[in-house]
């Protein structure tokens, strides 16, 4: 592995934190999916014995699309840092692989059949592998380290 790549696997953030982050941000991404997707359907009768059915409905949609949101943000996460651990390489095979194990495990199990649990894997893998083959990243490494304050001494002495 690079030097440079190694420094990228000494930040701050260890696998389980970016897990937490890729987790929470699927949570909050699938709750405000949920949110629009529910505001799409039309609003359920007014039954005698329940209150606020839309309101309940709409909750519901929010919690299973921010769950759903949430589980493939972590496995997708989990396995591609577990693979970049594993074999100190950051390419685009460490994102197809958390792509293809998020989609199978994860759609696959909400829609219950193999066939569909191919197609959401492969579909994961081949867009992650789409967008890290463009190596786009937010951060260039050109060799200089920038600091927020210097790093020279001055003298004790001012002339």
């Amino acid at each position: 592995m690079d030097p440079s790549e190694l420094r990228y696997l000494e930040d701050e953030d260890t696998s389980t934190m970016k897990v937490i982050k890729g987790s929470t941000m699927g949570l909050v991404v699938g709750t405000i999916w949920g949110t629009i997707v529910a505001s799409w359907q039309d609003v359920p009768r007014v039954e005698k014995h329940v209150a606020l059915p839309g309101l309940i409905r709409t909750l519901r949609m929010m919690g299973n699309y921010g769950a759903t949101f949430a589980a493939i943000g972590g496995v997708y996460i989990g396995v591609e840092q577990l693979l970049q651990n594993y074999r100190m390489k950051r390419d685009l095979f460490n994102g197809a692989v958390g792509g293809f194990v998020a989609g199978a495990t994860i759609l696959g199990y909400k829609g219950r059949s193999i066939n569909t649990a191919i197609k959401a894997g492969a579909t994961l893998a081949a867009t992650s592998a789409f967008i890290d083959s463009g190596k786009q990243t937010t951060r260039i490494d050109n060799g200089k380290e920038y600091f927020p304050y210097t790093t020279k001494k001055r003298s004790t002495i001012e002339s």
